[in-house]
């Protein structure tokens, strides 16, 4: 019998400079550790109008995707959504040479918008289910909104990820 089983796709709706994606942070890293690669989990772009730099925050995440980094430069940004308020692409830029990662490659891609196409097909799809507030999780097609309490939700991923890896 196989026991491969495909990843269980959990969506992360999240933002850059949102402080509640910054409490989720740990959320998701035990689900990482708990799942590994039976879980995927993926950060998609829902940067809201109310936070000036989300949109070009979303754009230097996937220039550091790219470059092999996405998980650890989202997390670094995130710890830091006050400043990134006060200093933009700055401090985006800033973020991306800490980790060594080609930091004026991400200038640049803020400049020629070369990922703005990623991130604004993340948002229409974002829109189209449903997603108002960041985070919001999908797996399974359901949606868990975080926006207003995370409550309980990572007791809510694991059981439909346990319920879908014993299928």
């Amino acid at each position: 019998m196989d026991n491969t089983h495909p990843p269980v796709t959990l969506d992360v709706w999240c933002e850059l400079q949102c402080p509640d994606c910054h409490r989720s942070v740990s959320d998701l890293r035990a689900l990482r550790e708990r799942y590994g690669d039976a879980l995927e989990i993926r950060l998609r772009h829902f940067p809201l109008d109310k936070h000036k730099h989300a949109y070009a925050a979303a754009q230097a995440f996937e220039e550091a995707y790219e470059q092999g980094r996405g998980d650890a430069y989202a997390e670094a940004v995130l710890a830091r959504t006050a400043e990134l308020g006060e200093r933009g692409e700055e401090l985006l830029v800033e973020v991306a040479g800490e980790l060594g990662l080609d930091s004026g490659e991400v200038e640049s891609a803020l400049i020629d918008g070369r990922h703005l196409l990623a991130v604004d097909a993340d948002q229409a799809e974002g829109r189209a289910i449903g997603v108002t507030g960041t985070p919001t999780y999908v797996i399974d097609g359901e949606r868990l909104d975080g926006g207003k309490s995370q409550e309980g939700l990572r007791e809510r991923v694991e059981e439909i990820t346990d319920r879908l890896l014993a299928s």
